[in-house]
């Protein structure tokens, strides 16, 4: 075990907090906001369609290191603390020789500091539940394995990669699974603001608006230098992490996991930042870099959260679990004969309750009307939401649902909704269809709605 240990190759997720996938020049942003995640998807796996399968922090996370859905795993909404009989990646890497390492924001303990029983396994600790409340943009707070409050000096990015660098040094002649967990580009909560680097939101602001942003205003014209500023030194922490990488001989072996728990809309979906089914709320960026990734490959399927777990055990020569629920990408990348879901599922349980599935054409969304949110996971009825075609509108500015001339899109839709719920583990619902609307009219669109 000890030998077959040292040929296994290390492995990295640089994971971020609440950022769309166009932040990056490879899905057309003009504001270089990204050269190192660009290099490394260029020259490493790029997943093209990427998407979180819960628009909201610890559910998400729950998702990502368990490789369940959040309604599998109980953590539906935040607040709710991961099972502590829960198997998560940090297990599997252990029992195959790795040295597993956590660093930054947690999310799943409900508890500060976080207790040895509640960090899922990862023996290494350095790291907050709630990194927005335990530190601030240059005051970083995190806590030991001994539970012991560090502060590491710098602004809060840099501190927790130089973290990682010291991680990845003292630990490169065995395999090592560190997992660095960033709060940028999230909002610092306390401000409702976007603390960037000093000097780094001035260089941003004005720049270029995604279109959805443009149309519909929301608190973009406020926030998104301080957005674009985070992204920016997020990146700048990537290229270093390669660079020490680098240095150390090591990547070539290891693998780099880079993506994202959910995107952020600028209050213009709803009243705050996510929670919604929106491709701004649920589209990230996301590449992956090293062995069995190398050859500048574009993955053009659709690709949830839940599908990365897999990927990345296969990925290191370790056995799928079967009760994850995604797919491995392997079989794609080798080349062989394996079938794709062609949509991805994403459930919402706090502040509303909804279920969404999109395809490369399609986005199909129902919310249930009498909802208890925040305490119930799901619903046994649902009202039709939202029907976009990504074709003409890719960032889903008209709502379709209830067009006569869109109602078969919209029941094919269902169908996949329905079938993917109980695939998932939930109970079939009833769906009430949108109110009919003639041939010649449509709804509101979201742009009009507002203005």
């Amino acid at each position: 075990m000890e030998q077959q240990a040292k040929n296994r190759p290390n492995v990295i997720v640089f994971f971020t907090d609440q950022q769309r996938w166009d932040t990056s020049g490879l899905h057309g942003n003009p504001m270089g906001l990204m050269p190192n995640f660009d290099r490394m998807a260029l020259k490493g796996t790029h997943l093209t369609h990427s998407f979180t399968c819960q628009p909201v922090c610890g559910p998400a996370r729950s998702c990502l290191q368990t490789g369940k859905y959040a309604t599998t795993t109980g953590c539906f909404v935040n607040g709710i603390p991961l099972p502590e009989d829960s198997r998560t990646m940090a297990h599997y890497f252990r029992e195959a020789g790795y040295r597993t390492g956590y660093i930054g924001k947690w999310h799943l303990a409900h508890e500060e500091p976080v207790p040895e029983t509640k960090r899922g396994g990862y023996e290494d600790w350095l790291a907050a539940d709630v990194l927005e409340f335990s530190s601030d943009a240059y005051n970083t707070v995190l806590y030991n394995n001994d539970n012991e409050a560090v502060k590491l000096p710098g602004y809060r990015v840099d501190a927790m990669t130089d973290a990682a660098i010291r991680y990845i040094d003292s630990n490169q002649k065995d395999p090592f699974y560190m997992f660095i967990s960033y709060l940028e580009p999230h909002h610092q909560n306390h401000l409702d603001d976007y603390p960037a680097p000093d000097g780094y939101r001035e260089t941003y602001t004005g720049g270029w608006v995604p279109p959805d942003l443009a149309a519909l205003g929301g608190t973009t014209h406020q926030h998104l230098g301080g957005y674009y500023g985070m992204v920016k030194r997020l990146d700048e922490a990537l290229g270093r992490i390669l660079d020490a990488l680098k240095s150390l001989n090591l990547d070539e072996n290891t693998i780099i996991l880079f993506t994202s728990d959910h995107g952020n809309h600028f209050k213009t979906r709803n009243g705050e930042y996510k929670r919604s089914g929106h491709d701004a709320s649920i589209r990230v960026p996301s590449a992956i870099w090293g062995p069995g990734f190398f050859g500048g490959r574009q993955l053009q399927q659709l690709v949830s959260l839940i599908d990365l777990p897999p990927t990345l055990l296969d990925a290191a020569g370790i056995q799928v679990p079967e009760q994850m629920q995604g797919n491995s990408l392997m079989p794609l990348l080798r080349g062989e004969s394996a079938a794709w879901p062609e949509e991805v599922y994403v459930q919402i349980s706090e502040s509303e309750v909804g279920r969404a599935v999109r395809t490369k054409r399609w986005k199909y969304g129902v919310t249930a009307p009498h909802q208890n949110a925040d305490k119930d996971p799901g619903s046994e009825r649902y009202v039709e939401s939202y029907l976009y075609d990504l074709q003409c509108d890719p960032y889903e500015l008209t709502n379709l649902i209830g067009l006569e001339s869109h109602r078969e899109a919209a029941d094919v839709m269902m169908a996949r909704l329905c079938r993917r719920m109980q695939e998932t583990g939930e109970t079939v619902p009833e769906i009430d269809r949108a109110t009919a609307i003639p041939a010649g009219q449509r709804r509101v669109s979201a742009l009009e709605a507002r203005s």
